[in-house]
């Protein structure tokens, strides 16, 4: 699976998705690094990839068309946290089942719904 992981998302976690064969755009290190939030939304969808963040905001684009969008907020957010509930989510959701698909991972519930949906 195409992912991109926003700056927010461990590297230990980047480490991990890349050792289960997925192909995982990191732009920390990269020009991208510091981009708008707009910037990587577009980034996300010009290169066809799950976008994966903490960043809450991504969460306004859930009705627009894309490849998948996964946001981990917790109230108090930590590497470790983090990055069991990207790998949680994504071993719940196969690579097909994403485009469109909105996955909200938060302390003790997600919320999924595809882009188009009230929920």
């Amino acid at each position: 699976m195409k992912i991109l992981v926003d700056e927010n998302i461990p590297g230990v976690t980047v480490a991990a998705l890349r050792g289960a064969g997925h192909d995982v755009l990191d732009i920390r290190g990269t020009p991208d690094e510091g981009a708008l939030d707009d910037q990587v939304w577009q980034m996300a969808m010009d290169q066809e990839r799950l976008l994966v963040t903490t960043d809450k905001g991504f969460v306004q684009r859930r009705d627009d068309a894309h490849f998948g969008l996964l946001v981990v907020r917790l109230k108090r957010p930590n590497g470790l946290e983090i990055h069991r509930r990207v790998m949680s989510a994504i071993a719940q959701h196969p690579a097909e089942s994403w485009p469109r698909l909105v996955v909200v991972m938060r302390d003790a519930v997600q919320s999924v719904w595809r882009a188009g949906e009230r929920g």
